[in-house]
């Protein structure tokens, strides 16, 4: 038996090691010149059903980037992972940047979790694009200069619903109670919905705060019948709008059903003739310009099924990053700050295209109100709903349906 020194052993190793990285050069610059971006979003719980369509979205769009030559040549490795709860996302946010050398971050649904994945971002100096919290707290006082949000807050998504209602005359002097998500997204949509009502005249006669694990609505829907209201509003979230939906069909009252939040996932898994009223949504895959279409057409044939919102969300969001870097040359943190601070415009699928402003780091966009089919008008399960005209109208500003600096509490720190 021929036996080694622990000296000779690890000489005749480092040789081998070196002659190893001689031999395959392409491999190790292969590796290194790959473009990490880390990817979080929920996968599981209450939001886990619309965090998958966000996965598949992201993952398209990466695959398209690396099809058409990558990011300055670079072909992009995602780290796609369910960020599961806050204190979670913040811990696989932090290994991203720190032991997988993310680049950048997106991702995120609940506003709770991007709040700490924003933390993370900020202590890190690294830039996050939340692209599905909706709480305006985000880009309100919680927010930081790292930070980019792209979905549309809740002021926008009130408004938008707003806009529809007060049309039909189901506002002013009307009678309301709300059923809210008890986080930091429902009680913000809630301070929105309750400006909306105090501006235009209607009533608020009850709330309830509902815990996000809360799947059976009879305590409420029996409350409900004892106040008699005009109009019942939903500010709740995932899959429990789903469920309040097919309970609220069951008990079939006369007041009409409305919301100020709903992901087209959760419509979609309501079944046909249980949802109705009017909603908001940021996208929806009838949308009849040539970049959805193109959009709708490659994830349909890849997935056999329509993308959901936050799949088109994703994508966009991973779209606009790789424009940024592509421009400026650089995964820099502040030149991509720079970038995005002058305005750049982007084209997001819409008629109109998209900004973020400098000051709250927003991205600035069309919404749409949306109507519900009758029952046997469906020619599939995802041939629900109706849109309605883009909001704002064509001609007005695209930040008047927007908080403005005097309603938003938003302090870049330097």
């Amino acid at each position: 038996m021929i036996r080694y020194s622990r000296r000779k052993f690890l000489h005749d190793s480092a040789i081998i090691a070196g002659l190893s990285t001689i031999g395959c050069p392409s491999i190790v610059r292969a590796q290194s010149d790959k473009l990490k971006i880390g990817h979080l979003t929920p996968l599981t719980g209450f939001l886990g059903a619309i965090g998958g369509y966000a996965q598949l979205g992201v993952k398209l769009a990466a695959e398209e980037i690396n099809a058409a030559g990558g990011v300055m040549g670079r072909q992009i490795d995602l780290i796609s992972e369910d960020s599961v709860n806050p204190a979670t996302a913040s811990t696989k946010a932090q290994r991203m940047f720190e032991q997988d050398g993310a680049a950048v971050l997106l991702g995120e649904i609940s506003s709770a979790s991007s709040l700490t994945i924003m933390q993370v971002a900020e202590r890190n100096k690294k830039v996050f694009f939340s692209t599905g919290a909706r709480s305006d707290a985000l880009r309100g006082k919680s927010c930081n200069r790292y930070s980019f949000h792209c979905d549309i807050p809740n002021t926008v998504m009130v408004n938008a619903v707003g806009t529809a209602l007060l049309a039909k005359g189901m506002v002013k002097g009307k009678k309301f109670v709300t059923l809210t998500a008890d986080y930091i997204f429902g009680h913000d949509l809630l301070k929105a919905a309750k400006l909306f009502f105090d501006a235009n005249g209607a009533n608020l006669i009850g709330d309830e705060m509902i815990a996000t694990d809360v799947t059976d609505f009879s305590p409420y829907l029996l409350k409900i019948r004892q106040a008699k209201p005009d109009v019942v509003c939903c500010n709740l979230a995932g899959n429990q709008v789903t469920n309040l939906v097919k309970q609220y069909a069951e008990f079939g009252f006369p007041y009409p059903l409305v919301g100020f939040n709903l992901n087209t996932g959760d419509a979609w898994a309501a079944g046909e003739g249980n949802l109705s009223g009017i909603w908001p949504t940021v996208w929806y895959h009838t949308l009849a310009n040539a970049g959805s279409k193109a959009f709708v057409a490659a994830f349909e044939k890849k997935y056999n099924k329509p993308p959901e919102n936050h799949a088109w969300i994703e994508y966009v969001s991973l779209k606009m990053l790789a424009q940024a870097i592509n421009e400026t040359k650089s995964t820099d943190t502040e030149k991509l700050i720079g970038y995005f601070e002058k305005q750049t415009e982007f084209d997001i699928l819409k008629d109109r295209k998209a900004y973020f402003r400098a000051w709250d780091h927003q991205l600035v966009q069309e919404a749409y109100p949306f109507t519900v089919k009758a029952k046997g008008d469906m020619k599939d399960k995802w041939d629900m709903l109706v849109l309605g005209d883009a909001v704002p109208a064509a001609g007005a500003p695209l930040e008047s349906i927007y908080p403005t600096k005097a309603q938003n509490p938003c302090e870049m720190k330097v």
